[in-house]
């Protein structure tokens, strides 16, 4: 690697302090818990909606698909392009009926809706799925920054550790969106120069990359097999489905946002900008994979290290070809991905611990005290996911992207499915739910076991932990949370009907949504008087 220049170190430094004084400008306005986790419902649309992006786009976006695209083709930009067709749908039912039922954590719908028990297993599944989510992502930009600046790895987590607890810490959600803003510029920018220079670094300039690329069959979203058990095209549809119904309309990251806004209608406008800047820019950094491979595959370019792996490429790229000046600012877009992504978990899992745990079970505590809980939460959850990344760095980090799908498909646990039957079924009662629920549990436990490989005996070995021969479950595993909605879905409804319970509230199902809307198309075509 390249020796680093001391203006991109300044650079990089720079963007860091800038996110501390962000957290400091605003720790004089966070007086309450309403502004503290939700800015106090004030934050324009668009600023709502480039946060929602820069909380989506992270350093898995910026270092791992790239990887994916390098070593592959685009076909886990699939799951991406689900989502704009589920938002289209949904998102005019989901926002109205958020901002009307809870008042903070997404899962005080799931109580109101079927129980105590529903509320306590999503808020925990959210909160394991999101602990997993900041370990990755804080290995993935460590591992890149440690390369960049020849800082010790352990050094570098725990420096982004401290920069973003004290942002979250002093500032609130209200500095988290505008930092958010800023970093989701700064991100753009970096991937706009990298595509750029890449395009015309190889002889021949773009059309010498577009040659390559069909070449090699490069930018491509296959195999198209009808093949549940391998990763093909419809694995990603059907996991991109469900990825966007969790995502929006069961994330406490995403709800947290619509309760930002200012109404209805600017929550709605957050969501599309947010989903409709995501898209374009997953494509740009699965087409930068695509432009690495074509600029180390053409004529006189530089080879590549024997054995680098696909997610080290990029990294390689920017630490050997990018001049000084331009390095800084990609290394400093990256980090301000990290930041955007790991801000937002912080003050996220500090709502839903206030609001599903310490709220809920300790009665008639005053604001003031919900505010000292929640602060001294963001600190214990920056902690553990400081403590999860020093594992990730332990372990290693080969196929970090799979591993992260992977782990939100098992800890996502059933929860769109608790979801769509509380949204579509008046009859679904908490008890059916419960059963369905018990089923995904079974289930998951059997295709986790029956599929996953460990060194058992500590001899190198890898053996199946729960080996059943010809019923172990082969299915790809991006497949198992797709399955573990339905069965809580299917289940849930069917064993519904074994237990009598009066029918659902209108409000908490689609049904109050449709009935509104009829009346207001009426009142909007009577003749006026």
């Amino acid at each position: 690697m390249n020796d680093i220049h001391w203006i991109d170190y300044a650079i990089v430094l720079c963007s860091v302090a800038a996110a501390i004084g962000v957290g400091a400008y605003f720790a004089r306005r966070q007086k309450d818990t309403s502004t503290y986790f939700a800015a106090g419902g004030k934050i324009p649309a668009w600023a709502v909606g480039m946060s929602i992006f820069a909380t989506l786009i992270s350093s898995v976006t910026f270092l791992a698909y790239p990887g994916a695209a390098y070593a592959d083709n685009w076909i886990l930009l699939v799951q991406g392009l689900m989502v704009p067709l589920v938002l289209l749908a949904l998102i005019g039912i989901i926002v109205p009926l958020f901002r009307k039922v809870v008042r903070l954590s997404t899962y005080e719908y799931f109580e109101r809706r079927f129980g105590l028990f529903a509320r306590m297993y999503s808020s925990f599944a959210f909160t394991l799925g999101h602990f997993s989510k900041a370990g990755t992502v804080f290995f993935l930009v460590s591992m890149a920054l440690s390369t960049f600046l020849d800082i010790n790895i352990y050094a570098i987590v725990l420096i982004l550790g401290v920069t973003i607890i004290i942002l979250t810490l002093l500032g609130g959600m209200e500095a988290i969106v505008w930092m958010d803003v800023a970093q989701g510029g700064l991100l753009i920018g970096g991937g706009l120069i990298c595509v750029v220079l890449l395009l015309f670094l190889p002889e021949g300039g773009p059309g010498e990359v577009i040659r390559i690329a069909n070449e090699y069959n490069k930018i491509d979203v296959g195999p198209y097999d009808w093949d549940l058990t391998q990763l093909t095209f419809i694995v990603m549809v059907l996991n991109g489905i469900f990825y966007a119904l969790q995502k929006y309309g069961t994330d406490q990251t995403i709800v947290q946002r619509y309760l930002a806004a200012k109404n209805d209608s600017d929550a709605k406008k957050a969501a599309y900008i947010g989903v409709l800047m995501s898209v374009p820019i997953w494509a740009m950094f699965m087409f930068i994979g695509t432009c690495l491979f074509a600029y180390y595959h053409s004529t006189g370019a530089p080879a590549l290290p024997d054995g680098i792996k696909g997610d080290e490429v990029f990294p390689y790229f920017i630490s050997n070809e990018l001049p000084v000046g331009i390095r800084g600012l990609i290394i400093a877009a990256l980090a301000a991905a990290a930041i955007s992504s790991l801000d937002t978990d912080l003050n996220c899992l500090s709502a839903i611990a206030v609001q599903d745990y310490y709220v809920r079970f300790k009665k008639n505590v005053t604001d003031r005290q919900q505010l000292r809980f929640g602060r001294a939460m963001v600190v214990l959850s920056g902690i553990g996911a400081v403590g999860v990344a020093i594992l990730y760095i332990s372990w290693g980090g080969e196929g970090v992207l799979g591993a992260l799908f992977s782990l939100y498909a098992i800890f996502s646990a059933g929860i769109v499915g608790i979801f769509l039957l509380g949204l579509f079924s008046r009859r679904a009662n908490k008890q059916g739910l419960y059963v369905g629920i018990a089923a995904a549990v079974i289930f998951t436990a059997y295709a986790v076991l029956t599929s996953t490989k460990v060194d058992i005996h500590g001899t190198g070995v890898k053996e199946t932990i729960l080996d059943l021969g010809s019923w172990n479950f082969t299915h790809h595993k991006y497949m198992l949370g797709v399955y573990s909605h339905i069965i809580v879905l299917v289940v849930g409804y069917l064993a519904s009907y074994l237990f009598a319970a009066p029918l659902a509230d209108k409000e908490l199902t689609i049904y109050g949504y449709l009935e509104e809307k009829k009346k207001q198309t009426q009142l909007d075509v009577e003749p006026t008087l």
